[in-house]
């Protein structure tokens, strides 16, 4: 519900929270189709209809784009969606968890694999390759499940679903255990979740028959810990740079390291910042 961000939040969805020009639901829709995915799935709730929105045509704001010759403008409107990619909007009547919430898509995904994207995880791939793309390629190679981890602090282990793995390849192991939130006492390790997933559709039914688990949310981890006693589950430590956007100060990282990524804010939002820093900000980048 996007508390940490009230009031901000108070009418407009967390998701819609923009990072320079685009907001983060589109950031993940972006991520997806740059790993081949072609139907997008939204599990949704009645206060979030500004996703729908965006994501739909809009015939009144192209019109007048197109009269006043705004032509660039207007392709970028136009492509927030490709030419064939699909958008399916499903409602989660309740906030029960993160493992309701997919189990809210089982009618639409059927019986085939998918990947899940949490768009409070804006994350950056290294060399321009998307966590997903990353993620997907090292699926049809493995056909299983597949989780997004990150080294954190020991101390912050109590924020995060955290594996228990054994290694089978440079950043790729072997999933034993996976705990919600661990204290630092009780953690199996120091490699978190992060809201990255490919998952077979096995966890359907698995979710179906588990328990409402802490916070009386139905866990999303507490049926990947029941998958991992039927199929292999992979823990995969991605390429790139996690910035954790459900959080005022991550959202503000990610947005200056964007920013300083934009094509046409770049070089102005540079100058800006280095003569904020009184010139520290060049000889960071120097040295």
């Amino acid at each position: 519900m996007g508390t940490r961000f009230l009031p901000a939040t108070k009418a407009n969805p967390k998701e819609m929270l923009p990072v320079v020009d685009k907001p983060l639901i589109q950031y993940a829709a972006e991520e997806a189709i740059s790993a081949g995915i072609e139907e997008l799935v939204f599990v949704t709730s009645s206060s979030k209809r500004a996703i729908e929105d965006h994501f739909d045509k809009s015939y009144e704001l192209e019109s007048e784009l197109e009269k006043k010759n705004k032509h660039e403008l207007l392709e970028i409107v136009r492509n927030v969606v490709p030419s064939g990619v699909s958008c399916v909007y499903v409602r989660q009547p309740e906030a029960l968890g993160l493992g309701h919430a997919v189990l809210c898509a089982k009618p639409v995904i059927g019986n085939d694999p998918f990947a899940v994207i949490l768009a409070d995880d804006l994350i950056d791939g290294e060399g321009g390759r998307s966590c997903i793309a990353q993620m997907t390629a090292t699926f049809e190679y493995n056909r299983c499940s597949i989780l997004g981890v990150e080294e954190v602090p020991p101390s912050e282990t109590d924020k995060y679903g955290v594996v228990k793995c054994d290694a089978i390849a440079e950043g790729l192991s072997r999933v034993s255990n996976i705990v919600e939130k661990p204290s630092p006492a009780d953690a199996p390790s120091n490699l978190a979740v992060v809201g990255r997933y490919i998952l077979t559709p096995r966890i359907f039914e698995l979710l179906e028959d588990t328990p409402r688990g802490a916070g009386g949310e139905i866990q999303l981890t507490d049926a990947i810990a029941a998958l991992l006693q039927e199929e292999q589950v992979l823990a995969y430590e991605f390429q790139g740079t996690r910035y954790d956007c459900g959080s005022k100060l991550g959202y503000l990282k990610a947005t200056v390291e964007y920013a300083l990524k934009h094509p046409e804010l770049a070089d102005g939002f540079r100058a800006y910042l280095d003569a904020r820093c009184g010139g520290s900000l060049g000889q960071q980048e120097s040295a």
